[in-house]
């Protein structure tokens, strides 16, 4: 629904969503609403297709957490073969899913994951790779699956450093302003990970203070900002319970004050 309201309202840029966690959905019901995304959008769609880790999420849809292994091969099986627009045997019957995508062969999608049973399942079916974090380990591994299966695909992994960026003219008064609000997503995720869970953003941090000098979090004017260098930037203009005029002037500034200057190094 946010792809679809970005895209109306926008002729360029592509939309990430990051991640779907896939045993959650119908496949054939995914494969449509994909397809619908990619052809309203003229092919801005790009879905990372991820498990989850949380048995939570799976009680609140009443889907068994033992099998989401087998539930995304078949998700991620079933949304290939919908979209070539052809009939395909789907659960002892014959379907056909309408209308074709757009973008050829299929919308893009990635196979996203942090372990070896993802990089192995997105090597087996030939699809792009986006781990949770910066795991080189995971990727060369992915590698070698690919040649291993005699497919190919590439990956999309996060930087060693990312961190989440918030612009604002006077930094001290954000963190008075909204750091309790950064600090309460910060400390909410964190208590979903767990020692094998791997993300590129996780914080160890218990009040603003620690927050701020972590450096996870980052309220930066347009010249600090300018001055990291970075080779991509990671924006997070809004956090629950901030107001949008605060997330429009961070917006603002990157998009008035940091961007004409990065097009131009």
């Amino acid at each position: 629904t946010n792809a679809g309201a970005v895209f109306g309202a926008t002729r360029k840029i592509a939309v990430t969503v990051s991640a779907i966690i896939g045993p959650l959905h119908d496949p054939l019901r995914l494969a449509e609403d994909i397809a619908v995304l990619d052809l309203l959008s003229g092919g801005r769609l790009v879905t990372v297709a991820g498990i989850g880790y949380r048995p939570e999420e799976y009680a609140l849809f009443d889907v068994d957490y033992k099998r989401r292994g087998a539930l995304q091969d078949e998700l991620l099986e079933t949304l290939l073969k919908a979209w070539t627009g052809e009939d395909f045997e789907y659960r002892g019957r014959t379907v056909r899913v309408t209308p074709r995508p757009f973008s050829e062969p299929h919308p893009l999608l990635l196979v996203g994951g942090s372990s070896k049973a993802a990089a192995r399942r997105a090597a087996r079916l030939g699809l792009p790779f986006f781990p949770s974090a910066h795991l080189p380990e995971i990727e060369a591994y992915y590698k070698e699956r690919l040649v291993e299966y005699g497919t190919e695909g590439w990956t999309m992994m996060p930087a060693a450093v990312t961190p989440l960026l918030h612009l604002a003219e006077d930094p001290d008064r954000a963190w008075a302003e909204h750091g309790r609000h950064f600090l309460h997503e910060a400390r909410t995720y964190a208590s979903w990970q767990s020692s094998d869970i791997r993300s590129a953003v996780k914080s160890a941090a218990t009040t603003v203070e620690e927050l701020r000098a972590e450096g996870v979090y980052r309220i930066v004017t347009p010249e600090e900002c300018l001055a990291l260098g970075l080779d991509s930037y990671v924006l997070h203009p809004l956090s629950g319970g901030m107001s949008v005029d605060e997330g429009w002037r961070s917006m603002h500034l990157f998009c008035e004050n940091v961007l004409p200057r990065l097009k131009a190094l």
